[in-house]
């Protein structure tokens, strides 16, 4: 005569694996916070008008009441940096989210349609993506030289259609596969079937492609402030502030070299920040 068990087996729960943060991405979400905070509070700690101009502190050297000197103008150099921050980061930001919304939510769309749907935005990608980024920027600029919108919606629109494509690719496999076939003999809807089992499998591209955006909008708004067609002075801008100071490298090389810096520990971090090859 067989006997059962007096008790159900009880089976150990598979602990969810913890993310482990390599000392690389550390150090960078570190750099990322301290710029953040610079940026976030550094006009409002620092408390001088980036614009008050001193004509006769010409290009002051670096002291305790002014850290980074004067510039060609009499302007804090510190004020000027963190008001730059604040600018050009918030402006890359703002950039990154108008592009990543609507290009998650019109690539889930055409892997969820299909068919002529999906051939339309796919159509209307690849004619967004026949024209350079910084052209289509140039173009907005020229209707309105200087101005805040031309940059910001610039942007957006070269940036969406790396969002389209990689949630349309990726998509379309999770759906075809049998957890969401299974999701839908169940009578869950399209809403459960995208927050359950798509958006966990895009998720980690989805955070990667924000941080290399985030850091091309940054270099993009750089780059058109030092070739004189994005902001312009007097605004403190990391790219406007590289052009009004490149006459005097020679003289006061710490000038030029605070955007420079500041700059590249951007970049730095965001780079830092990407998963490594033991993390994809």
């Amino acid at each position: 005569m067989s006997t059962m068990p007096s008790s159900p087996l009880h089976f150990p729960a598979l602990a969810p694996a913890r993310r482990r943060w390599s000392a690389g991405q550390a150090a960078g979400l570190i750099l990322l916070c301290l710029i953040a905070a610079f940026a976030l509070l550094g006009p409002w700690l620092i408390g001088i008008d980036p614009a008050r101009q001193q004509l006769e502190r010409f290009l002051e050297t670096p002291s305790l009441a002014h850290p980074l000197g004067l510039d060609h103008l009499g302007r804090s150099m510190l004020a000027r940096l963190a008001h730059g921050a604040r600018l050009s980061l918030s402006l890359a930001l703002l950039s990154v989210l108008s592009a990543a919304i609507p290009g998650i939510l019109v690539g889930l769309l055409a892997a969820w349609r299909g068919g002529w749907l999906e051939c339309v935005l796919a159509a209307l990608a690849d004619a967004v993506l026949a024209l350079p980024g910084l052209l289509l920027v140039l173009l907005l600029a020229a209707f309105a030289p200087g101005g805040f919108w031309p940059l910001y919606v610039g942007i957006s629109l070269a940036l969406w259609v790396e969002y389209f494509r990689v949630v349309r690719a990726a998509a379309r496999i999770v759906l075809a596969g049998p957890q969401v076939e299974a999701s839908r003999l169940l009578g869950f809807g399209p809403f459960y079937i995208v927050r359950r089992h798509v958006l966990p499998e895009l998720l980690p591209r989805l955070l990667t492609l924000m941080r290399f955006g985030f850091a091309g909008a940054v270099l993009a708004m750089s780059a058109l402030g030092f070739v004189g067609v994005g902001l312009q002075p007097p605004t403190p801008e990391l790219g406007v502030m590289m052009i009004e100071l490149l006459p005097y490298y020679a003289e006061a090389p710490w000038l030029v070299g605070a955007p420079v810096a500041l700059l590249f520990l951007t970049l730095l971090g965001l780079l830092l920040l990407s998963p490594g090859k033991e993390d994809a």
